[in-house]
């Protein structure tokens, strides 16, 4: 039996501060101004059953949190309905409701007020409730004297302090510093793992939902346009975004790189695992050429060429270290060569750096070329959407002997087991 239930729903908003006054002046002389309604949300369904952890992904104005909020009851579609079944928990903005002149303590019954947990309740968590948000010595103060992080750590821990059947979430899986997004991280597994409620959640941390939800829905300019496993809709969430990233970078020509002292024309991959200038084969060799022009002689130059993600995790790289470049005031074309691609498939961008020994930089870049990393091997394809690298090694079963035994793939099993002298070729 459905807990959430959600059939055609479209939430329109009329766009424009000053419709109203636009409106009644053209009313006055005589000419109608009808302004298209702008659709949040566009005819969307589905259904969540109970225990059901969903994940909501989608890119910035995809209707997220207009639905979350309708979900929360804060607001009601313009047609089609919304059916939800149980208590409803809402983490949609941490911290709204917190009254600066009020102390912590004060704000932790407001809030829990709000959130509809009741006295008795509050009573019961008090000590928990502010042990988590790491103010003990400051709960008698009042909020306007805390620091942000301090007021988001302590609306977080009230929040998901109501023991309710419906946790509705948005984008709070990273507040406060790191240590405090690790505890938050911690309690949300908690939550979702141990405690069986529906849980329905928005991040644009897309790896922390494929771990935590076992269902996943992707919204697009406020239409519904997938709905499945976690892993497969959200490699196809990072599949659009890419191919996004990847057309807004084609229109920053190289060629506009420059510095002082260096300037960047061009970057491409060759080679027999090369499909082309900027698509190679996972787990083949391949080349990747750098041509620079030198506008005057650099004397003892380091060169870093790293890879890193769409959203600058930086992955690997190389550097010339202990043979440092005597460059003269012309075009030099670089050739690294790559014995395998190790990057699992996906897109994945270009760092360059060049300074000396004393770090003295003559250029530095980050983005300035995206390439796809593809594979016609499911198995390669979906530990894309999983993992980011593949670690070489040689997995064996020590006999009582002490003598290795190669992993074997079994007949008519598949082949991601390997007898380590089949990876190389012999």
């Amino acid at each position: 039996m459905p807990v959430i239930t959600v059939e055609g729903v479209t939430k329109e908003f009329r766009l424009g501060a000053m419709q109203g006054l636009v409106s009644m002046a053209g009313s006055l002389l005589g000419r109608g101004t009808k302004t298209p309604p702008f659709k949040a949300l566009d005819d969307v369904s589905f259904s969540v059953e109970a225990g059901e952890v969903v994940g909501l992904v989608g890119s910035n104005g995809a209707g997220k949190s207009t639905l979350l909020k309708m979900l929360s009851n804060i607001s009601k579609p313009t047609r089609g309905k919304v059916r939800v079944k149980g208590r409803v928990a809402p983490l949609i903005e941490v911290g709204a409701g917190l009254v600066g002149d009020l102390t912590g303590r004060e704000n932790v019954y407001l809030n829990g007020a709000i959130l509809g947990i009741s006295k008795a309740e509050i009573d019961r968590k008090f000590d928990e409730i502010v042990a988590f948000a790491e103010i003990e010595r400051f709960i008698d103060t009042p909020l306007k004297r805390y620091s942000s992080g301090m007021q988001v750590r302590l609306g977080f821990a009230v929040a998901t302090s109501v023991e309710s059947d419906i946790l509705i979430v948005d984008e709070v899986l990273a507040v406060g510093d790191v240590a405090f997004q690790r505890k938050c991280l911690d309690r949300m597994e908690d939550i979702i793992r141990h405690q069986d409620r529906t849980v329905f959640v928005v991040s644009h941390h897309i790896r922390q939902l494929e771990r935590f939800c076992s269902r996943v829905i992707l919204l697009e300019r406020g239409k519904l346009v997938m709905d499945g496993g976690a892993t497969e809709v959200c490699t196809e969430f990072f599949s659009r975004s890419n191919a996004a990233i990847k057309a807004n970078i084609a229109h920053q020509p190289v060629d506009r790189m420059a510095s002082d002292e260096v300037e960047l024309l061009s970057m491409q991959f060759d080679g027999p695992g090369a499909l082309s200038a900027s698509s190679v084969t996972f787990g083949q060799a391949c080349r990747f050429r750098l041509s620079l022009r030198a506008r005057k002689a650099l004397k003892d130059m380091h060169v870093v060429i790293g890879f890193h993600t769409t959203d600058f995790v930086y992955l690997t790289q190389y550097f010339n270290f202990g043979d440092e470049l005597q460059m003269e005031a012309r075009v030099y074309d670089f050739v690294l060569d790559l014995p395998r691609m190790a990057l699992y498939p996906g897109v994945y961008q270009v760092r360059l750096w060049i300074g000396n020994h004393i770090g003295r930089e003559s250029f530095s870049g980050d983005g300035l070329f995206a390439f796809d990393v593809v594979s016609a091997d499911y198995l390669a394809a979906r530990q894309g959407g999983q993992a980011i690298f593949d670690m070489p090694g040689t997995l064996r079963i020590p006999s009582a002997e002490g003598v290795a035994v190669p992993m074997v793939a079994a007949p008519g099993e598949g082949a991601w087991l390997r007898h380590p002298v089949q990876e190389s070729g012999q």
